[in-house]
């Protein structure tokens, strides 16, 4: 089973060799790593042109980070695609072999696991860890969602229902997850281990403190796909609170 990965970058040069580190050092053997180039001006390419491992660069100009994860999900050749951000990484070393591991069930579509956050300047320092529990068809009207980089799906789930929408900006990754697990009713397995280490502070936690705050983005979520925002205030609440702590 041959895993995608898909790593948007953009003046990355800070925290980029770790992410591209952790992949080179996974014990899972058929990975196609794709590193998507928005145009940095500074180290980035450079960088990503020490690690051999990698086996797709597009460099070209983009219209945001979910543009350029469209073209890496386009261009990804891979059974099954996952997404590491340019400033997180992964918790170890096997992650990837316990993702494939899931999906040697051919009736696993979809699969998410938990997230630590962790201090920029040291990995190892967890500030907090964001468990996501098993998912049911409820879990979104209650403020539920899964952590967007420990999300894998298989290829063909994409071409069902399409990629991410950029015109809702921050929070095209949540409408992506809404419209996959809710709207479509795909099935996804719950991995009850950490497998991401997100800092905070980073590109991916601004990202996703700014679309907390994104009301409008959210809702706008819910009614393009034809489904009933009635809930949405219970949905907020839990998102306001971690909102709360990501601007520590």
């Amino acid at each position: 089973m041959k895993i995608s990965l898909i790593t948007a970058t953009y003046n990355s040069a800070s925290t980029l060799r770790d992410t591209l580190q952790c992949i080179q050092e996974q014990d899972y053997a058929d990975i196609e790593h794709i590193i998507v180039d928005g145009g940095s001006a500074d180290d980035t390419l450079r960088i990503v042109a020490e690690f051999p491992h990698i086996a797709k660069l597009i460099a070209e100009k983009d219209e945001g980070i979910y543009d350029a994860m469209n073209k890496g999900i386009a261009a990804a050749s891979g059974d099954v695609i996952g997404i590491l951000n340019s400033d997180d990484v992964y918790a170890r070393n096997t992650v990837v072999s316990t993702i494939a591991r899931a999906f040697d069930d051919p009736g696993v579509l979809a699969a998410y696991a938990n997230l630590q956050f962790v201090q920029r300047d040291n990995l190892h320092k967890v500030v907090r860890t964001w468990r996501a529990g098993k998912y049911s068809k409820k879990s979104f009207y209650y403020g539920w969602m899964p952590p967007h980089p420990t999300f894998f799906v298989r290829r063909e789930i994409y071409d069902q229902v399409g990629l991410f929408n950029c015109s809702l900006r921050s929070a095209a990754d949540y409408e992506l997850m809404l419209r996959i697990l809710l709207k479509h009713e795909i099935p996804a397995v719950y991995i009850n281990e950490v497998i991401i280490k997100m800092r905070v502070g980073g590109v991916s936690t601004a990202s996703l403190r700014n679309r907390l705050k994104a009301n409008s983005q959210d809702r706008l979520a819910w009614r393009i796909n034809g489904l009933d925002p009635y809930f949405f205030t219970l949905y907020m609440k839990p998102l306001r609170k971690l909102g709360q702590f990501l601007k520590r």
